[in-house]
């Protein structure tokens, strides 16, 4: 036995979940054919899971290209993550204290690099004494930079429905 974790097809999962797992982790859009090679089936069954998550609204579907293809709905996967931030956040404050310490580490990367954006971090890399070792850090800032930028919009959402996005139980409480 090796140390290597078991594919999908060893997990003993049907087709149909590891199509559903395929698609929840997208992070750009993906044709049903790279989606059924990476679940390990058949096109036509993978093709009839993706068009329920689309109709379910966890996929959306794009037909403007050559080939159709499938990404998340990241409207519901921010709405989710708010759910799971207000969940998980024992006070509105301490998710603010999150934010500002975020917007903190945006304002170091502004002044250390002497930039306004992850794109314009990007363009420095293309200046003549910007080493290997110091290109690959900046990319990797710029990622990071634009990765903050998505959690402060999301975390600012939290923050400002944070009654909104209260538990069922906890609303029905406040309202007695």
């Amino acid at each position: 036995m090796t140390d290597e974790e078991p594919s999908l097809v060893e997990r003993q999962t049907t087709g149909e979940d590891r199509v559903r797992m395929v698609a929840r982790q997208l992070s750009e859009p993906r044709t049903a054919n790279w989606i059924a090679s990476e679940a390990e089936w058949s096109h036509g069954p993978t093709k009839r899971v993706l068009e329920r998550l689309v109709e379910d609204g966890v996929l959306h579907r794009d037909d403007s290209g050559t080939h159709t293809t499938y990404s998340p709905d990241y409207r519901r996967q921010a709405m989710q993550e708010a759910m799971r931030l207000r969940d998980g956040a024992q006070t509105v404050e301490e998710l603010t204290d999150r934010l500002a310490e975020m917007k903190d580490r945006i304002r170091e990367w502004e002044d250390e690099f002497g930039v306004e954006s992850p794109n314009q971090l990007r363009a420095t890399v293309a200046e003549s004494h910007v080493g290997p070792d110091e290109e690959k850090r900046r990319r990797d800032v710029a990622r990071d930079w634009d990765h903050l930028q998505r959690r402060i919009q999301i975390v600012g959402f939290a923050i400002r429905e944070w009654d909104f996005l209260a538990p069922t139980a906890d609303r029905a409480e406040a309202n007695n």
